[in-house]
């Protein structure tokens, strides 16, 4: 399994463009999985509701069975840094070629950017020397962005899938000849 992250600043288009790469990414025969990391503090669960009261009165995981979906909520540990938390995704995402993240500028993870003029602020490459490709169909200068990483079309998803099975060196899906 792969994991890429795909970052960016607020209304910079991560979550259409993660809708996007799924799409094409199992359209191709791979298997996906996708993570969302925010910053903020969310309730996961229903409050009042069973699995809710399940982890109030101490399970330490409480997992979710219905007709349709399966989940599993589990607390965060004191001090646990969120990159140590990706781990425990492992095991429940171990049947996909590739999870991409939305999210998380902070991982020491391989990560591209999302990028555009409009958000009207630098790239957060411009700042962090590990962001392996900038995308967007901006232009963006060298003299603004020093080490700029490679900068891949936005518009062109096909190209931007070409250049990610390349970055990951993710090889063909399985019963697939290209």
């Amino acid at each position: 399994m792969k994991r890429l992250h795909i970052i960016g600043r607020k209304n910079s288009g991560k979550t259409t463009l993660m809708v996007e790469l799924v799409e094409r990414f199992t359209a191709l025969g791979y298997v996906v999985g996708t993570i969302k990391h925010t910053h903020h503090q969310h309730e996961l669960d229903t409050p009042g509701k069973d699995s809710f009261r399940h982890r109030q009165a101490g399970s330490r995981a409480v997992g979710i069975l219905s007709p349709g979906m399966n989940a599993v909520f589990w607390p965060a540990q004191a001090g646990e840094d969120v990159s140590d938390r990706f781990g425990r995704f492992d095991d429940l995402m171990k049947m996909c070629d590739l999870v991409l993240v939305e999210g998380h500028s902070q991982t020491t993870a391989l990560k591209i950017e999302v990028w555009r003029a409009a958000v009207d602020s630098q790239p957060l490459a411009s700042a962090d020397a590990s962001v392996a490709a900038i995308i967007s169909d901006d232009p963006i200068s060298a003299s603004e962005i020093a080490n700029l990483p490679q900068v891949w079309p936005r518009a062109d998803v096909g190209r931007l899938v070409k250049n990610i099975r390349e970055l990951l060196s993710l090889p063909s899906p399985a019963g697939d000849a290209s």
